[in-house]
């Protein structure tokens, strides 16, 4: 029996298992057929920095075990420093700010993707950490409850305080929007992984391509085959392409996914409509 292709075990592992920074990273070698899995892993860059970092920084606080600023000092250090990774805000909608493999190149990328590196190295170090995906923003919280810090390494390595979220999304959507207590919800590793990939869609859609949007509209419901949003889009994407095939079968993939009365009755009405 073959094995599952890696985006297709992405899909099928809990998301408890999922290690966000290699998932996210075989999504990037989608885009490279030359590219070897095992290669593209090991390009994830050394955690044993952040480990070593904590440790220190908790010694010179008179710590036995590294706490969350601890943690976050470290990390800001390696990411910040050792890395050079930062924020792009010079060419934001560059479709490679949001391919883990080009902003470990560049030293360049969005909010989420230098925030899936950031908890992939804490995790991989042996601590604590979650992607916040703030309206227009994601930042990185380290550990947990009210132990948590935050740190906004799109910006810099300095750690937020509530004033600090606040204004990172006043600068990516203006000071119009107020921020809610459930903006501060950590991400899943599957949200974090779709809410990647919906950056370049969004990015395809908006240049036209409609090639390239359903590539990435067809990787995210293999990686998250539950979510009927993503099967609505897809059958929406191959309708425009022009293959009504395909575009039911999304919509009877999407099916599979929901109970409720309202959205099956759109799955029918649209199913009928590619019917005619």
């Amino acid at each position: 029996m073959s094995l599952p292709s890696p985006l297709d075990a992405i899909g099928l592992v809990d998301d408890a298992d999922l290690a966000v920074d290699a998932a996210a990273m075989l999504l990037a070698a989608e885009d490279r057929p030359g590219l070897s899995s095992e290669d593209a892993l090991e390009l994830l860059p050394d955690a044993a920095p952040v480990l070593l970092g904590a440790e220190r920084a908790a010694r010179d606080a008179g710590r036995v075990t590294p706490a969350a600023p601890d943690w976050a000092e470290a990390l800001a250090c390696h990411v910040c420093g050792t890395l050079g990774i930062r924020g792009d805000r010079d060419t934001y909608d560059r479709p490679e700010n949001a391919d883990l493999i080009d902003v470990l190149h560049r030293g360049r990328g969005l909010p989420v993707a230098i925030a899936i590196l950031a908890v992939g190295l804490v995790r991989r170090a042996g601590g604590q950490a979650h992607v916040i995906g703030l309206p227009g923003h994601a930042i990185t919280q380290v550990g947990e409850g009210a132990d948590a810090v935050w740190l906004d390494l799109f910006e810099g390595p300095g750690l937020l305080d509530a004033g600090g979220i606040g204004r990172a999304v006043h600068r990516a959507l203006g000071r119009h929007v107020r921020l809610a207590l459930d903006d501060l919800r950590p991400l899943s590793n599957r949200e974090t992984l779709v809410r990647l990939l919906n950056n370049q869609l969004v990015r395809a859609r908006k240049a036209g391509d409609l090639g390239r949007a359903l590539v990435l509209a067809r990787r995210l419901t293999r990686i998250a085959p539950q979510q009927s949003d993503l099967w609505w889009e897809l059958a929406r994407l191959e309708q425009l392409a022009g293959d009504r095939r395909a575009a039911r079968r999304a919509l009877a993939a999407m099916r599979e996914t929901t109970r409720d009365p309202l959205r099956l009755r759109r799955i029918d009405a649209a199913a009928e409509a590619l019917a005619r």
